[in-house]
């Protein structure tokens, strides 16, 4: 039976000798480093007092293992339990910085733009950012964390409308549906309409097609 995330890596932080933290632990997750096109999002969460209702807490997984409509009534009882920050790199700073350190850019934003400054943060995968709090990476953190898990979830949802609301602008490139990421249909569109300006130039895919 595969575990549900849980609040066992924020206790950690907080229990002797580390603890009690002066503050918030927020967990933080990222979503859009693969796509060909868009920004690269990244969110963190910090739930106070590490409580959740079981209702909203049964909401909350990995993002990539909910549907669509899952992730959208987790989002929106996320937003009303948690304390939420999102941050974004734009194409243009993923093609001048490369995509990690887009990342990574994303993620400090998104830490700073909480209303309570954690004190310390959980950050899903092997590297961390600097910030101005201890910094945490944690491998599959967001199937083990549940602050990660909130946090994947808020950053795809937010990165999610934000390619819809692109597609409707540059239409015919199926962003709506596929979020930028270079599915056979993408990679068509962009071979017969050309790159747009939110086409990540410095992506071997795009690059190649630009040459061609």
């Amino acid at each position: 039976m595969r575990t549900m995330p849980d609040f066992s890596a924020e206790r950690a932080l907080c229990a002797p000798p580390a603890g009690p933290l002066d503050g918030p632990v927020a967990g933080v997750d990222e979503a859009g480093r693969g796509p060909l096109a868009g920004p690269v999002v990244a969110a963190a969460v910090c739930f106070p007092g590490l409580a959740l209702p079981p209702a909203v807490r049964g909401l909350i997984d990995d993002s990539k293992k909910l549907s669509p409509v899952r992730r959208e009534a987790a989002h929106a009882a996320i937003l009303e339990a948690g304390i939420v920050g999102t941050g974004a790199a734009s194409v243009a700073e993923i093609d001048r910085l490369n995509i990690l350190q887009a990342t990574l850019l994303a993620m400090q934003r998104a830490v700073a733009a909480l209303a309570a400054p954690p004190a310390a943060v959980l950050i899903d995968g092997n590297r961390a950012p600097d910030l101005p709090c201890p910094a945490h990476p944690m491998v599959g953190g967001d199937g083990r964390s549940l602050s990660i898990a909130a946090a994947s979830i808020v950053a795809k949802v937010t990165r999610d409308r934000i390619m819809a609301r692109l597609a409707a602008e540059y239409p015919g490139y199926g962003w709506e549906r596929n979020a930028g990421y270079g599915v056979a249909a993408h990679r068509a569109a962009l071979a017969a309409l050309g790159a747009t300006p939110h086409h990540r130039r410095s992506f071997a895919p795009v690059r190649k097609m630009r040459a061609e």
